[in-house]
């Protein structure tokens, strides 16, 4: 079962929506048998290498959010990243375009790091005020996960994975995406944003009874037993 997950670096409920579905994929019986892939996602593709201001700023001003509402915002989203053993510091966020940074995480899959790419990024950006658009922040990421060093400083000097990012991003739309984060299972089954655990335990539970089906292998009926009692 393959489950592809489309999200943004710099999206507060894709790290809540990592944890949520990171719970049930622990307690579901067939884990070993589940493929999962990050999925690139830009909720502003439009914003500047580096952004002078806070994320309240950034919120205010080029999305015309009132401040009361975003600092209401922060507070409830805190609330539920806290309810998840996360804990978000909106004030410490550095606002970066996260393109790199997703260009890093196809590059970390391909040295099978992908996850750990994602949820390095997701931490130190939420979590730590790190700065995801930096060159010398990425290339320091790179170095721990042990991708080599060349490999890493291809993403500052060539265009390498930029046309993955961009073709995820042209899936998710086709695939009617409009917000993240997004879980795609086995292109059959669609969940949006960082539902409970237990919906993401009912969607997999689902998805494999209906990608393995009980198949009745005895010809006839043998003897047993129901509610009305047993066969004689």
């Amino acid at each position: 079962m393959k489950i592809e997950i489309w999200s943004d670096v710099a999206c507060p409920w894709c790290f809540i929506g990592k944890r949520r579905f990171e719970a049930a994929l622990a307690d579901f019986p067939h884990r070993d048998a589940v493929e999962v892939q990050w999925r690139s996602y830009q909720l502003d593709p439009g914003l500047p290498e580096h952004y002078d201001g806070t994320e309240l700023e950034y919120l205010s001003t080029r999305k015309g959010m009132a401040p009361q509402q975003v600092s209401q915002m922060f507070n409830h989203v805190a609330e539920q990243a806290r309810g998840e053993g996360l804990e978000y510091r909106f004030d410490n966020v550095v606002v970066a375009n996260s393109f790199t940074a997703h260009r890093l995480i196809h590059l970390a899959a391909a040295h099978g790091q992908q996850d750990a790419a994602k949820e390095r990024l997701l931490s130190d950006h939420f979590e730590h005020g790190k700065d995801i658009g930096s060159r010398d922040y990425l290339a320091a990421l790179g170095s721990d996960l042990e991708i080599p060093d060349a490999e890493v400083e291809a993403l500052f000097t060539t265009d390498k994975y930029a046309d993955d990012v961009r073709n995820d991003v042209e899936d998710g739309r086709a695939l009617g995406i409009s917000g993240v984060p997004f879980f795609v299972i086995d292109r059959k089954f669609g969940l949006s944003g960082a539902q409970p655990t237990e919906t993401f335990t009912a969607a997999l539970s689902q998805a494999w009874q209906d990608a393995n089906p009980l198949v009745l292998v005895n010809s006839g009926d043998g003897e047993a037993c129901g509610p009305d009692g047993c066969s004689v």
